[in-house]
């Protein structure tokens, strides 16, 4: 089993969709970083030599951020939205969506589970 940036690449996968299970890589970085490696895309991860693994480490190593350092920086970056009080930044705060979407109807995966809101009763004359 290879173990790439912290993270057990599944043996029975393509490299290339294999290197996507690591955070920070996608499809299109993971052929960029098989192409410097000078590795086959269509080779199994359980068929890779450890000649090729290591150069993959090293590719990912030398010229990316992934995994932790990235979650890092992106927390960093959203704390520092907060603390500067910015529209963004009060968003995150209030668990809403950052980016303009509608929020009348949609967006629970971003305000959670449905809260019922009590009514006042109705004064009657």
């Amino acid at each position: 089993m290879a173990r790439i940036a912290g993270v057990d690449l599944p043996n029975d996968k393509r490299v290339i969709i294999g290197l996507t299970y690591i955070f920070g890589i996608g499809k299109t970085l993971s052929t960029r970083i098989l192409n410097k490696a000078g590795v086959n895309e269509s080779v199994r991860v359980k068929d890779l030599s450890e000649d090729e693994i290591l150069r993959i480490r090293t590719v990912i190593n030398d010229e990316y951020r992934v995994e932790g350092a990235l979650r890092t920086e992106t927390a960093l970056n959203i704390k520092r939205l907060m603390d500067i009080n910015s529209y963004r930044g009060l968003r995150h705060r209030r668990g809403l969506p950052v980016r303009g979407q509608n929020t009348k109807n949609n967006s629970r995966t971003r305000k959670g589970k449905r809260r019922t809101v009590a009514n006042k009763k109705k004064a009657t004359k």
